[in-house]
């Protein structure tokens, strides 16, 4: 199937670009992926995003957003891309193994997944107390007690964030010492209402229905070993993202950490014609507005491009 512009994702970004691309008259084909929505949808509701005053569901949001790129003549496919050809126009993109694409432009609005510890009961309590985002969700846990997972610079600035919020806030480190710059640290040490909780792990989460409750273990392996019981109403992992971009590290320029480069200010990547927007390539911010902007800002530069072909 021959498309003037291919969108590859289906979160804020990818809906926003769809939308402009469709006003534009582009006829954008967006591959909707693995997750509806995006990592969005993993929250429990958005309050932070201008328009709705009140607050709304994330599905809600995105499913307004959908309506909205279609009602501008986007064509929506189900499916997982599987293999890219950047090497040659029009590039190539293949769902599922089985459906082709030729595109003549092609944005990567893919995103990135929160890394988990990988314990059983972070299934459990997702969206019911556990969050990959505390600008995205601490402010449902005023004056509360919440932990945040992670040693390093993200860590502490969200549970700083978190201590301007809460009650009390709990920082389970597993290493002797916070990876965290000099700076950072010093803002969490002398933060009363951090308490950090070195070298312990996080064994389950406990609660009726939503976290109310962490059991940890202290020096795990160790002859002291022990375990211990926190009382929380929300855990936070702050041990970072990765960036849904492997399948394209043959052909576009990438980070130490998997993000795509993009030129400046631009959505535009190593490749003329191939745009990146939102969490695949922003490292920094993660937030839904600023994906939204990228995903503007992408549409905008494919229709330039394909009006220069």
């Amino acid at each position: 199937m021959k498309v003037k512009c291919l969108i590859i994702g289906s979160g804020p970004a990818g809906y926003t670009a769809a939308i402009y691309a469709g006003r534009a008259n582009l006829q954008p084909v967006l591959i909707e992926g693995p997750q509806l929505g995006g990592q969005l949808t993993t929250t429990t509701e958005v309050e932070n995003f201008p328009g709705y005053p009140d607050g709304i569901d994330p599905f809600t949001m995105m499913d307004d957003f959908r309506r909205q790129a279609e009602r501008f003549g986007t064509t929506f496919v189900s499916g997982v891309v599987t293999k890219v050809n950047f090497s040659v126009n029009p590039k190539k993109v293949i769902v599922e193994d089985e459906q082709e694409f030729e595109a003549d432009s092609v944005i990567i609005a893919t995103g990135a997944s929160a890394r988990y510890l990988g314990i059983e009961s972070e299934r459990t309590y997702k969206g019911r107390g556990v969050s990959a985002c505390a600008t995205c969700d601490g402010f449902f846990y005023r004056k509360k007690t919440v932990a945040v997972v992670g040693g390093g610079d993200t860590a502490c600035e969200e549970a700083n964030y978190l201590a301007g919020l809460c009650e009390k806030v709990y920082m389970i480190v597993r290493k002797p010492y916070l990876r965290a710059s000099e700076i950072m640290q010093q803002r969490v040490l002398n933060n009363p209402k951090i308490e950090v909780l070195f070298e312990h792990n996080t064994l389950r989460l406990t609660g009726e229905g939503k976290v109310q409750g962490a059991d940890l273990i202290f020096r795990k392996g160790e002859p002291d070993e022990a375990l211990r019981h926190i009382a929380i109403d929300g855990f936070f992992l702050a041990i970072g993202h990765q960036p849904n971009t492997r399948i394209f590290a043959d052909y576009l320029d990438l980070d130490a950490e998997g993000y795509i480069k993009v030129k400046g200010d631009s959505p535009c990547t190593n490749i003329p014609g191939v745009f990146a927007a939102g969490d695949c390539a922003d490292p920094h911010y993660r937030q839904a507005i600023v994906a939204a902007a990228a995903g503007c800002k992408a549409a905008i530069e494919a229709d330039k491009y394909l009006k220069g072909m």
